[in-house]
């Protein structure tokens, strides 16, 4: 019964992300963009699901099973810094990309007045190719998780499962399919929490209940500020909301507002988008507390079976299920998870693709054909990865997150905001962020500072490098762009004083 339930609930997400192939035109603009038609409520609701899918039904559930209460400092700074980039980046990508005529992050940040700076847009490509390849990994990694624990399945059935999903996503309605997916989802994922939240609470009992077991099991879980901080609380914080604000380096979410019908209705997705955000955060936290009190055995299960705690605790959301729900509700829980993290990783792999043909190879610019062959290899890299990588989702999500919102996210914002930049500059603070990321995530200090923080400020600081670079050994382009940024500064103050 409760595989005739999940495949039932499954095949009507993958019906609704064909079904969006009704409205598609075989272009290249409509399969990465979806012809800029999307209403706010649709990419509001999509980037919430791409956002959160893995990373919360699997990863941030794990993370509050481990870790207890202090998991609400990640939601806090985490939605500060989502709320920050909201407000300063999404609408400025939406108007510029149209105004550039472009269809992806890296073709938006290569921009110049001088025209495309193609070392910036081949560069940014390839970080976004493979830093999003490992991204949807983690979504594959996480949907064979659910089966796995709900059919016993090897994991690499269900990432080869989740691998033909995907493709039957993209090649059907392109970003589309995954916007429609996503929307329909959404509503999946929050009904999924308030299910098990409700199912357990009758097992567990009130929240002062949880609370109660979780201190008898170990104080720790219940203490607000995490202990021992190398580098004090007010630095923790600052790195998760630095964490959320990474969002600025993110293609798969950023395409989304690309896609928007107009710049005007930012702020109504704006709304809405955290009006779906914040209680789904909410109830993840709750599930992974409500988890660790339900079923505290699963830390036993890293000494039997050779997993990682935090692999052993990623199983925590559907062995709940599978625990509580009758076999038609948990259908529906387990397939809304594994589609949601499918429609999560096609997106991923559709920017991936726009990397390749948009940016990497520009030859390939106009070509529907290249677009889904570029579709197939990048589904290939992903699961490849899937199957091989060692690593658990939260830690993969976090790693390409922080390495893309690092390496890409404050050289953007310049160009957002018009700041001259060569691409000499440019690169290096590309190089600066990806290359502290990775230092600080193997340094013992990313549970004391998130490691986008450092990553982040390592990239600005190359800004006044490169800046100064430039001008003792200045190429064309830097000069020009000066040069033009103090034209238009002159005429702005023209204008004003006439």
């Amino acid at each position: 019964m409760v595989i005739v339930s999940f495949l039932c609930f499954l095949l009507v997400f993958v019906l609704i992300g064909v079904a969006s192939a009704r409205q598609k035109s075989n272009t290249t603009g409509d399969y990465l963009l979806a012809s800029r038609s999307v209403p706010p409520w649709l990419a509001a609701l999509s980037a919430v699901a791409t956002n959160n899918s893995g990373f919360m039904f699997i990863g941030q559930i794990a993370y509050s099973y481990r870790v207890g209460i202090e998991s609400i400092w990640m939601m806090i700074g985490w939605i500060a810094g989502d709320f920050v980039a909201w407000m300063i980046v999404h609408p400025r990508v939406r108007r510029q990309s149209e105004e550039a005529d472009v269809a992806t992050l890296p073709a938006l940040l290569g921009q110049s007045r001088q025209g495309s700076q193609r070392l910036v847009i081949v560069l940014a490509g390839i970080l976004t190719f493979l830093l999003l390849g490992v991204y949807a990994a983690a979504q594959l990694k996480a949907g064979s998780t659910a089966l796995q624990t709900l059919f016993g399945w090897d994991p690499q059935i269900g990432a080869i499962i989740g691998a033909v999903i995907v493709v039957l996503y993209c090649f059907s309605g392109g970003i589309r399919a995954s916007i429609w997916t996503d929307a329909a989802q959404s509503f999946v994922m929050i009904i999924a929490m308030i299910v098990l939240l409700v199912a357990a609470s009758f097992h567990v009992g009130s929240p002062a209940d949880v609370w109660a077991n979780l201190r008898e099991q170990d104080p720790t879980l219940v203490q607000w500020i995490p202990q021992n901080l190398a580098f004090g609380f007010t630095m923790y914080l600052l790195g998760m909301i630095f964490g959320g604000f990474g969002a600025v380096g993110q293609p798969h979410i950023l395409v989304r507002f690309m896609a928007l019908r107009s710049v005007d209705e930012i702020s109504r997705a704006r709304t809405i988008y955290f009006m779906w955000f914040v209680p789904f955060f909410v109830a993840s936290i709750a599930v992974g507390l409500y988890a660790r009190a339900f079923m505290p055995d699963l830390l036993s299960i890293p000494l039997t079976e050779g997993l990682s705690v935090a692999q052993a605790t990623e199983l925590a959301m559907p062995e709940m299920a599978r625990r509580l729900l009758p076999d038609v509700l948990l259908g529906l829980v387990l397939a809304g998870l594994f589609a949601a993290t499918m429609s999560t990783a096609d997106s991923q792999i559709l920017v991936c693709s726009g990397a390749i043909t948009q940016d990497i190879n520009p030859n390939w610019k106009d070509s529907y054909i290249a677009a889904k062959i570029a579709t197939l290899a990048v589904t290939a890299l992903a699961l490849f990865v899937a199957l091989y990588a060692g690593q658990g989702v939260f830690a993969l999500v976090l790693i390409s997150w922080s390495a893309l919102g690092a390496g890409l996210g404050p050289a953007l914002i310049l160009r957002l905001l018009r700041v001259p930049l060569s691409a000499s500059t440019i690169t290096l603070m590309m190089f600066a962020g990806v290359v502290t990321v990775a230092a600080w995530n193997m340094s013992g200090y990313d549970g004391d500072v998130f490691k986008m923080l450092p990553g982040m400020i390592a990239s600005i600081a190359m800004w006044p490098v490169g800046t100064l670079i430039d001008r003792i050994t200045p190429g064309p382009t830097a000069i020009e762009e000066h040069a033009n940024a103090e034209n238009e500064l002159k005429e702005q103050q023209d204008s004003v004083k006439g």
